[in-house]
């Protein structure tokens, strides 16, 4: 899975590109963990994003607990349609802030 990253101040945004499904869902999450360093918002552009199984939602709700933990936040945006009802289906269109 490629994930481009971009770090401005204490925000980083990250563009996946692809399924974030069983196969991608781990390395998803690690790379945002290994990312996150000290940051206190994270963004989840999903403008490339084509499909999230449950395993990614996994790791979605485990960077939002992340975020939580550390009194950050989550945003999720440029969210698809078909993933807006997805996301509102099974409770992340709050879990995520998506916008």
């Amino acid at each position: 899975m490629n994930i481009d990253i971009h770090k401005e101040g204490t925000t980083l945004t990250a563009i996946p590109e692809g399924r974030i499904d069983t196969l991608t869902a781990p390395e998803f999450e690690q790379q945002m963990v290994s990312e996150l360093g000290d940051m206190n918002d994270l963004i989840i552009d999903f403008s490339k994003v084509s499909y999230v199984s449950s395993a990614g939602l996994r790791a979605l709700l485990a960077l939002a607990q992340t975020m939580e933990d550390r009194n950050g936040t989550i945003k999720a945006v440029n969210v698809s349609d078909f993933l807006r009802k997805a996301f509102a289906l099974t409770g992340f269109l709050e879990i995520l802030n998506v916008d």
